[in-house]
């Protein structure tokens, strides 16, 4: 990396500390009610391509430590040289090897089966998902299209519309989900704001889900 690209680089969060504790407790409010939009607040200079509340969660979250992947367009810009030079964080080109994946809006979800998994002993060293949506709102259960999610932090069932998943999506996590304690947690982030699935829950539409309803 250049010293004409280190000077081109967005700052970080202006107190790094404070900045990191509160998008890190954004996070745990997601995780911990899946289906909730939570804001994501900070002053980080974020990178122009992908979502800003995605960016400043993975500054929070990262540290040299971890192994990020990220999809084709993130990896043709500036935002691994802002996450690396803020983090300490290593850049990786195998999803296999990444503790931390993320997923431009457009680009394609890598299958999830095909992220560290973590194990029955060692669960925690699954890997955590980053998606870029383009929105996501909260509705009614019987909303066209709407994800019925149930589990721990849902009390009976939470209701999500989510514009820019895969039409696969709904398969795959029913597969990540059945074989928790492993699996993936994700989060979808907007310009503003994530949401959080963790592997605890289970997501279904259409008919199906509202014949749980």
């Amino acid at each position: 990396m250049s010293t004409t690209s280190l000077a081109s680089l967005g700052a970080g969060f202006s107190n790094e500390a404070f900045g990191s504790q509160a998008v890190f407790r954004a996070v745990l409010q997601a995780l911990s009610h899946p289906g909730r939009t939570v804001a994501v607040e900070h002053d980080a200079q974020t990178p122009a391509t992908g979502h800003a509340a995605s960016a400043a969660v993975l500054l929070a979250l990262l540290d040299s430590d971890c192994a990020l992947w990220l999809s084709p367009r993130l990896a043709a810009s500036d935002a691994g040289a802002w996450l690396r030079f803020h983090t300490g964080c290593t850049l990786v080109a195998d999803t296999a090897l990444a503790r931390f994946v993320w997923v431009a809006q457009g680009d394609a979800l890598p299958a999830l089966h095909s992220l560290a998994q973590g194990s029955d002993t060692y669960p925690d060293q699954s890997a955590t998902c980053v998606v870029d949506v383009s929105g996501t709102t909260a509705t009614t259960v019987d909303a066209p299209g709407a994800w019925q999610l149930r589990g721990p932090g849902i009390q009976d069932v939470a209701a999500l519309q989510v514009d820019g998943l895969p039409d696969d999506f709904e398969t795959q996590w029913a597969a990540n989900h059945a074989v928790f304690p492993c699996g993936v947690d994700v989060l979808l982030g907007t310009a503003g704001h994530v949401v959080g699935l963790p592997r605890t829950t289970r997501a279904t539409r259409g008919a199906a889900a509202l014949q749980e309803v």
